[in-house]
């Protein structure tokens, strides 16, 4: 059995990418998950074919708060706790910052960093029942980098790991983490819409000559939800290849 095994989490972002990943991985050690998607139905159905009954998929708005609130509260109905959150849902809309939409600089914004409040507030409240919690936010090397034509975005991932380590702070006495993992470029439908130049220049940024794999960084969430990592709180996790 694993260390856990038993446990409940809340995953976002979950049928694609790293968010399906981490569910997986998660799954696989016999934790029941909530899955959190934003529309992709034929992704959702794909996923809940495959899981079966430890996975219970939900489709929320993660920007909204009157949609996460009411999914919190049928959470608390089944389970009266959670043990781990960890939010993966992110968008990019990019554009130079002369010529971006008002709506677009929002909407990243939004989905992004209001998105994180939003999740986090209502599973702080769950955790501080039992005064256990692991939280895990999926942020982005851009937050400090900031590439051309991603101001929205690096904008909402600096403002991610503020967040985060503000939360950090106020949790810690109730045996609560909250940390960062920050991928750099990983093989995911998120680089869909880059060229094959731009691949191949992004690729050669990267020390490793390589692109990550989602499986690579839910290894580094998983470890950050065990009890291992009980004494790792405020931090970034970097799974870059050494960008």
């Amino acid at each position: 059995m694993s260390e856990l095994t038993g446990q409940k989490a809340v995953v976002t972002g979950a049928t694609r990418g790293i968010g399906r990943a981490v569910a997986e991985a998660l799954l696989q050690r016999g934790v029941r998950v909530f899955g959190l998607y934003g529309g992709n139905e034929e992704a959702a159905a794909a996923f809940r074919e495959q899981a079966g009954e430890a996975l219970t998929l939900h489709r929320v708005d993660v920007s909204d708060y009157g949609q996460v609130e009411r999914f919190y509260q049928d959470v608390e109905e089944e389970c009266d706790s959670l043990d781990i959150l960890v939010h993966s849902a992110g968008i990019r809309r990019d554009a130079a910052l002369a010529m971006m939409k008002p709506e677009d600089w929002q909407r990243v914004l939004d989905v992004n960093l209001t998105g994180s409040y939003t999740m986090a507030k209502f599973a702080v409240q769950l955790m501080m029942k039992q005064k256990y919690g692991r939280i895990v936010f999926i942020t982005s090397p851009m937050g400090r980098l900031g590439f051309a034509g991603q101001a929205n975005y690096a904008a909402s991932k600096a403002g991610q790991v503020g967040m985060m380590k503000s939360l950090s702070r106020e949790v810690a006495k109730r045996k609560i983490t909250v940390n960062c993992v920050s991928p750099g470029f990983i093989d995911t439908d998120f680089l869909a819409g880059l060229t094959e130049k731009q691949l191949a220049e992004y690729k050669k940024l990267v020390p490793a000559r390589r692109f990550g794999t989602p499986q690579e960084v839910a290894e580094a969430v998983l470890f950050l939800t065990g009890p291992g990592a009980a004494y790792i709180n405020g931090t970034v996790l970097e799974i870059t290849g050494g960008l």
